[in-house]
């Protein structure tokens, strides 16, 4: 089991963005980029990133992949995954636990399956394979969900958990999405921290979302992390020995210097070991 390198606190690199960090150069320990954005021949989005690669570490994050899709695996689009993960030399890559395609048409959403044991073997095989071809490793990152199936058998977690071990691969947690889920369906977000295989998790989002008149939550990343949130990570910190956190925000943006302030008050929520 590696022990992945805790790259500190980044932030998401986001267009409304480029101008300030391309002229400023602040100081950020690593950027996280949606890789879909980047994986083309040339042009604009490879000229910025090249520029942001003169000067800062970045991560890979992908929405794309439909790793539970009963579609085949895409492996055109793994060969480029794969070129843009050595032009950026990204430690690990990571995308969702989901399906976001199928019949070839794509849904521009991230959907969840039934949560079974027969899902979890099929999405672990396909797992392994992704993270196989690329050849390095491949964290998959939990949902926030808004309606449950009735033919799931096992809750998220135990699902969650099923997946990354069969497929000995890696976990990107984001606790705003476990809070939301668990305000969602009414379960106990520190249960679902504790069945879980900290030992696996290679990074960790944190984010804000929108509560609806109903209560219902949705992650919209798009507000301020709440303290409920931030109490969760602070658990997770403890318990991992602490990973790389990273703040995604993606609507109604704020300047970069507010940006990176959100992300940095994860320093006050870290444990006195990662601090030293």
């Amino acid at each position: 089991m590696p022990r992945f390198e805790n790259l500190g606190i980044g932030v998401g690199l986001r267009v409304p963005h480029y101008s300030h960090i391309l002229r400023r150069r602040p100081r950020v320990d690593f950027f996280e980029i949606i890789s879909e954005n980047f994986m083309v021949e040339g042009g604009p989005p490879l000229h910025h990133l090249e520029r942001v690669l003169e000067s800062y570490r970045v991560v890979q994050h992908g929405v794309s992949l439909s790793l539970a899709s009963a579609d085949p695996l895409d492996f055109s689009y793994l060969a480029r995954l794969k070129q843009l993960a050595r032009f950026t030399r990204t430690p690990w890559f990571s995308d969702h636990l989901c399906w976001s395609s199928t019949g070839g048409r794509h849904y521009h959403d991230l959907l969840p399956v039934p949560y079974t044991e027969q899902n979890a073997r099929y999405i672990a095989r396909r797992a392994r394979i992704v993270q196989d071809f690329v050849e390095l490793p491949f964290a998959i990152e939990n949902l926030s969900s808004y309606a449950a199936f009735r033919a799931s058998t096992l809750s998220e977690w135990e699902f969650y958990r099923e997946v990354v071990e069969r497929a000995d691969c890696f976990m990107l947690l984001d606790v705003n999405n476990v809070y939301v889920s668990s305000v969602n369906h009414g379960f106990d977000p520190y249960e679902y921290l504790a069945a879980l295989p900290l030992e696996r998790v290679a990074q960790v989002h944190v984010a804000g979302h929108t509560v609806k008149e109903d209560g219902t939550r949705l992650d919209t990343h798009d507000h301020h992390v709440c303290p409920e949130v931030w109490k969760l990570y602070a658990w997770v910190m403890e318990r991992s020995g602490g990973v790389s956190t990273l703040l995604e925000w993606d609507d109604r943006f704020l300047s970069f210097p507010e940006t990176h302030a959100e992300a940095l008050k994860a320093r006050a929520y870290l444990p006195q070991a990662v601090h030293a």
